[in-house]
């Protein structure tokens, strides 16, 4: 199951050496409730060697308008508290796999 990354502990999930990958999303987004079961999957796949997390946009603004979040669902891929990636929208399994896998 991903990790919940809210304004309150998100330094405290990106401060590690692995790769975090934050899912900015929101209750009503259509293509964000297509895209969760795929994130709980991978969060389960690379369970200790990513971090992967859930950021819900309307709960957490702090983090949301620190990285300019704008369109949802957006993954980013976080290393050594810099963002490496991005994806947008809806995107399929093995794409996002292929990103953590060219930056873990």
């Amino acid at each position: 199951m991903a990790l919940q990354i809210t304004d309150t502990n998100y330094d405290q999930v990106v401060d590690t050496d692995k790769l975090v990958v934050i899912d900015f999303w929101a209750e009503w987004c259509g293509p964000c409730q297509k895209l969760s079961p795929i994130i709980n999957e991978l969060a389960t796949e690379y369970e200790g060697k990513v971090v992967i997390g859930k950021c819900d946009v309307e709960e957490n603004t702090v983090i949301t308008s620190k990285f300019s979040v704008r369109n949802i669902p957006t993954l980013l891929f976080i290393k050594n508290k810099e963002v490496v990636d991005k994806l947008v929208g809806a995107v399929p399994t093995d794409r996002i796999r292929e990103k953590i896998e060219a930056n873990s």
